[in-house]
């Protein structure tokens, strides 16, 4: 309820404000200013992504605007039918110069937000914390038609919608590869990285869910579009 007064408040005051909030309010705090791969995720950053749901073609240019700066690097991908169809979703190829274990396909929501959080945290943190470049990030999957834990009776996952990203490990310029399986439960500057990943990835998605939630989850973070604030 917080969230949506807070929100609330924001956009009268930057509506009121007229031509002088608009030209001076950081891109952060404007909604009505287009989203940006640098901005970190606050109350506007999540209302215009979620703005970006019902207008695939500005999702599509913030999209453009991020591969030009170098942060991402995707495709347009054909629309899909059967049981789970896709509507304009894209193809996630890279992050600048991180790669992928291989290419996968997201929401254009699900991309952005993908880009900001490796642009905005998992490229510095790891050159602060482990003082090598992140070179590749290694994925289970995003797309799959399929119900929440395959189970026949549950609703369809998030993967169905291609809202959901599966990640399962990282490797460093070093040669270091650093795995959620093994990592999780060590301790050191390694374990402290992907703990620090998963506790920071939680502003920029729906929700994330790592190994502390259930078995299922022991050896990757899954970062998806539904909800809010959930982080377990």
């Amino acid at each position: 309820m917080r969230y949506w007064v807070s929100l609330i408040l924001i956009l009268v005051a930057v509506y009121f404000g007229g031509p002088w909030i608009s030209r001076y309010v950081p891109s952060e705090y404007n909604p009505f200013t287009p989203l940006a791969i640098t901005d970190p995720p606050n109350l506007i950053t999540r209302y215009k992504l979620r703005q970006l749901d019902n207008n695939p073609h500005e999702c599509l240019a913030a999209l453009e605007r991020a591969q030009k700066e170098g942060a991402i690097q995707f495709s347009t991908a054909d629309d899909t039918g059967g049981k789970c169809p896709l509507i304009d979703p894209v193809r996630v190829r890279g992050f600048g110069e991180v790669t992928l274990s291989s290419s996968y396909l997201a929401s254009c929501r699900l991309a952005l937000s993908s880009a900001m959080f490796v642009t905005q945290v998992a490229k510095p943190l790891a050159s602060q914390e482990l003082g090598s470049r992140l070179l590749k990030i290694d994925h289970l999957g995003s797309y799959a038609c399929r119900n929440v834990y395959n189970k026949p009776d549950a609703r369809l996952s998030e993967h169905a919608t291609a809202e959901a990203l599966d990640i399962a490990g990282f490797e460093l310029a070093d040669g270091r590869h650093l795995t959620v399986l093994k990592q999780w439960q060590q301790k050191g500057t390694e374990a402290r990285y992907i703990h620090t990943l998963f506790a920071e990835s939680c502003p920029f998605f729906g929700n994330s869910i790592g190994p502390d939630y259930n078995a299922a989850h022991a050896n990757h973070f899954h970062l998806g579009m539904r909800w809010f604030g959930f982080c377990r």
